[in-house]
């Protein structure tokens, strides 16, 4: 149903969309029937398989990838190890898995598929949160996220030490250049953002500036969160905490052009936070991989 801003969503609980996903790749992988486990497996045999990192990293996804193998199998015994958010060697016991040998390998690789990219998206986040440890400024994710995956892939950040930037175009106004269609009339923006404040109260503005001139001109506005400081220099990041004086907020977040190298000094710039879309849209996934043993009947 469209809606006078587009799209008129229903926002899912994490488990929810996760159980929705697994279901959803389930079908895709199992189509009509696995194949080579119902000619190549005995129906009986039995199996016990232990998922274990090939890298070290930290985990995510456990919970997903444990609701695979229970919703291929309900029967089968899945047990948890080491948990969402734990930093983990090669080796690490991740999770067991005991019984149908057929259910074991229909679920295998769809379970790993989850885990490991989101694996890969908290080890990749741990990485930068350690790189501005030594500052005040914390790390945000983006919107840049896999369709669908975004709750999982969010909490992932969580679990590397991150913190979420908006969920949504629903909870927080980002008004970037190409919304500001009004000349540089800030009386204009003003007004928006005293109506969004008005029949809004709970939703949260920040306004993306390009320059010093911007980010003087959007410190004047009453009502505004975050100042987005966008491909600014570390010279340029330390002026616009300077303009801002000793003034709690508007918070300042530095985004774009920034990379591991780069974050720890435009982190002791004075910014609040640094956003990265790299933690979620171009993510290496963290080696895991299953080791399986038959019982004996």
């Amino acid at each position: 149903m469209a809606g006078r801003g587009g799209y008129d969503g229903r926002m899912s609980s994490v488990s929810d969309n996760a159980e929705a996903l697994v279901r959803l790749a389930l079908d895709e992988d199992f189509g009509s029937g696995d194949v080579t486990s119902l000619y190549f497996v005995p129906e009986g045999l039995q199996a016990r398989a232990l998922m274990r990192t090939r890298k070290a990293g930290v985990i995510s996804g456990t919970e997903v990838a444990a609701l695979v193998f229970r919703t291929v199998d309900p029967s089968l015994k899945v047990e948890i190890h080491l948990h969402d958010g734990e930093q983990v060697a090669p080796g690490a016991m991740v999770m067991s898995i005991e019984g149908s040998a057929r259910s074991i390998l229909g679920a295998e690789r769809t379970a790993l598929n989850f885990i490991q990219r989101l694996s890969g998206v908290a080890t990749m986040t741990r990485r930068y949160v350690q790189a501005i440890a030594h500052t005040s400024c914390k790390l945000l994710d983006t919107r840049k996220t896999t369709p669908g995956y975004r709750l999982l892939e969010k909490a992932a950040v969580r679990h590397g030490g991150g913190n979420n930037h908006r969920l949504g175009l629903y909870d927080r106004a980002m008004v970037k250049d190409n919304h500001l269609m009004t000349d540089g009339n800030t009386a204009h923006l003003q007004a928006c953002i005293a109506r969004l404040k008005s029949e809004r109260p709970g939703v949260e503005v920040e306004l993306e500036a390009d320059t010093l001139e911007q980010v003087a001109a959007f410190l004047k506005l009453e009502g505004v969160d975050y100042i987005l400081l966008d491909n600014m220099s570390c010279e340029e990041m330390r002026r616009a905490v300077e303009l801002r004086g000793g003034a709690a907020k508007p918070y300042l977040e530095a985004s774009g052009g920034l990379t591991l190298e780069t974050a720890p000094a435009a982190a002791e710039t004075g910014v609040d936070f640094m956003s990265f879309g790299c933690l979620t849209h171009s993510v290496p996934s963290l080696d895991l991989g299953l080791d399986f043993t038959t019982l004996q009947p």
